[in-house]
């Protein structure tokens, strides 16, 4: 993968992201973005933007909006995180991954403003732009060049400071809120959404999935603040009905304007079709307002086109094995109920992998109260990522949680974890068994690299 530029390639960029402070270490500011901002030309004002923010499911969401649009003929940008295999899917142009020599190009042409931006805060006593403000100037900087009529972007962390929010959204979408997060946002609902609501701006419309009662009444006296529209699901939204369908779910949605019958979902859970309501009011209020109709088969074409790589992504059959990036109790919850729904497993072995800033003791039981006998055996292993909790520390905490010890395997390497957990799934040759592999995002991303499905070929 070489650029035709003699000093970056994506991986040298990727390298010097990484040496600056981690994703993790996200900075409570925005004077620093909003500097990078002015020195670039406000490439921030340069389109208008659906902000999406939320604990669980904003990534499904914002691959929902943006093919939503994309079916109206609309040219978009979409900023997610993390990533699975590459940091370009972080910013899609067109719902794939910006192209490496695009990438390379922008971040050439913006790094010397960068360095500007990174000399004053340092003379200041303060960080230089981290990581993810970097990927975030980077994402606004590419979408202003190519240029986008609309951008997607999803929040890193919170909202009030998180890089993203230099950006207006004159749509502002927040999916469920639980609690993650909680030693930066804080131990309740209703504080995190304090962080969440940071995204309404002034005259904005704001969506809501149905929200826990304090954080609903926070969001909604925040939207009032702003002289926001206000849409919650539930009250004047949500899906109306929902049956299983091959690869996925068929959907009738209550929109602001309208009924959508007979939207072909193809993905799996109850989850999902939450998220695809919640997207689907976001698509009415930034095409039409809230107030018009869209049109039916445009809505169709645009869900039925939705993929989420890596949220109960089936990589493999016989035995089937899946992937899914839960990664806090909430989402190990609703994958749960969605694959129990949606695959008839005689048992399924769980192969998982847990980073230190979870709640690694409440992902576990969650996992024993959600699947009970039918995930009896554990192969516990962690990721490449330096913030992945030892394999053996996460076994001890399954054993005294109540895993039985000949049922819980350790292996330190993902693939030696999910060719013991194959062999378990089709021991006596049980031909319904299935492996599931969750925990965390770099573990998921790992696994489809291993299993063959890079993001690369995928078009992600």
């Amino acid at each position: 993968m070489t650029a035709n530029h003699d000093e970056f390639s994506v991986e040298s960029v990727y390298a010097e992201l990484l040496g600056r402070a981690p994703e993790n270490k996200m900075e409570p500011r925005l004077a620093p973005l909003f500097r990078a901002m002015d020195v670039l030309g406000e490439p921030n004002k340069a389109f208008p933007i659906i902000h999406i923010t939320g604990t669980n499911g904003k990534t499904s969401t914002a691959r929902m909006i943006e093919c939503g649009l994309l079916a109206h003929d609309l040219r978009t940008g979409r900023y997610t995180s993390p990533h699975l295999s590459s940091v370009t899917e972080r910013i899609s142009i067109d719902g794939a991954p910006v192209s490496d020599e695009t990438f390379v190009r922008i971040w050439d042409e913006i790094h010397p403003y960068l360095e500007i931006v990174d000399a004053e805060l340092i003379a200041a006593g303060e960080v230089r732009l981290t990581y993810f403000e970097c990927l975030t100037i980077l994402a606004f900087a590419i979408f202003a060049d190519e240029p986008v009529d609309v951008a997607v972007m999803e929040v890193g962390l919170g909202g009030i400071t998180d890089a993203t929010n230099v950006g207006d959204g004159q749509v502002a979408v927040i999916t469920p809120i639980s609690l993650d997060h909680t030693e930066l946002l804080g131990d309740t609902t209703g504080l995190i959404a304090e962080e969440k609501a940071g995204i309404i701006k002034e005259g904005a419309f704001l969506i809501s999935a149905a929200q826990p009662q304090d954080a609903a009444q926070v969001i909604l006296e925040k939207a009032r603040e702003k002289n926001a529209e206000f849409r919650f699901e539930g009250v004047e939204f949500g899906v109306e009905s929902r049956t299983i369908a091959v690869g996925g779910q068929l959907l009738e949605l209550q929109g602001l304007a309208g009924r959508y019958p007979g939207i072909l979902l193809p993905l799996h859970g109850e989850h999902q079709a939450q998220n695809a309501a919640v997207a689907l009011a976001a698509l009415e209020a930034f095409l039409g307002g809230g107030e018009k109709e869209l049109n039916l088969e445009l809505v169709q074409e645009g869900f039925g086109a939705v993929t989420s790589p890596g949220r109960l992504e089936v990589m493999r059959t016989s035995p089937t094995i899946v992937v899914d990036a839960a990664h806090n109790p909430a989402g190990i919850a609703a994958s749960a109920k969605a694959l129990q729904e949606s695959f008839a497993f005689s048992k399924l072995v769980v192969v998982l992998g847990i980073l230190q800033e979870k709640d690694a003791e409440e992902i576990l039981t969650t996992l024993k109260e959600s699947y009970g006998d039918e995930a009896g055996e554990l192969a516990l292993t962690q990721s490449n990522s330096p913030r992945a909790i030892p394999a053996a520390e996460l076994a001890e905490m399954a054993v005294d949680l109540g895993w039985a010890e000949e049922d819980v395997h350790i292996s330190e390497k993902l693939d030696d974890a999910i060719e013991w957990a194959v062999e378990r799934a089709e021991s006596n040759n049980d031909l319904a068994g299935g492996v599931l592999i969750t925990g965390s995002i770099t573990l998921v991303g790992e696994a489809r690299i291993l299993l063959g499905r890079p993001g690369e070929k995928e078009g992600l």
